[in-house]
């Protein structure tokens, strides 16, 4: 018996109009304002609709569930790190991987500290197996910038092992700094152990390849 893929959670519709859009991206501010002050468990659309000083049947109109919302939250994310090693890679025409995993290293953690919703952002996409599923779909781009950036160390790995292996990259940096940010570390410490583990990693496996 074949098993059922989990479907890959969407807005309903995005807006157009310039009018609509600040609206559009009024609901998403407000409601990371209440996904870091109450909590996934207690996110409503009442209180997301209440900050944004909007009818709650404009949000239905977007958003079938929190469960979209979120997931929403999580493609801005994911697209402003994208965006960010996109500019890194203008400045530096060729860059070096060490280079563009650093980069993406202190990206991500000065983020993470500047903003508390990004953190609730992960967590809550960890919350069900479709919002897990509408996260991988939403990273494979992010994987794939990382994945051609490795192709000269990992010259003898197909595609997919490149990608698989990004993935481990960005899930290990996102776990650790969750860790660190959450727990109210030494996130810098725990920054610089990242780099020398993960580069040390990427090292051994090119050596085994």
């Amino acid at each position: 018996m074949s098993q059922i893929e989990p479907r890959i959670l969407q807005p309903r519709r995005r807006p157009v109009q310039q009018r609509s859009r600040e609206k559009y991206s009024r609901l998403l501010s407000a409601a990371r304002e209440v996904l870091v002050e109450q909590g996934f468990e207690s996110f409503t659309f009442d209180e997301v609709a209440r900050r944004a000083e909007v009818p709650i049947g404009t949000l239905y109109q977007y958003f079938a569930n929190k469960y979209v919302l979120i997931c929403e939250l999580e493609r801005e994310d994911t697209g402003a790190i994208i965006a960010e090693l996109q500019k890194f890679s203008a400045r530096i025409p060729a860059p070096q991987w060490p280079e563009l995993l650093a980069n993406f290293i202190d990206h991500l953690a000065s983020v993470w500290q500047a903003d508390r919703s990004r953190r609730a952002v992960w967590h809550a996409m960890q919350s069900t197996p479709t919002t897990r599923a509408t996260a991988t779909a939403i990273e494979k781009p992010l994987l794939e910038i990382i994945a051609n950036v490795l192709r000269p160390l990992l010259v003898g790995n197909t595609r997919i092992d490149r990608q698989e292996l990004a993935g481990f990259l960005v899930h290990t940096v996102t776990s650790l700094l969750n860790y660190a940010v959450g727990d109210h570390r030494d996130v810098q410490h725990t920054v610089e152990e990242t780099k020398r583990m993960l580069v040390s990693y990427l090292f051994a496996v090119a050596t085994a390849s």
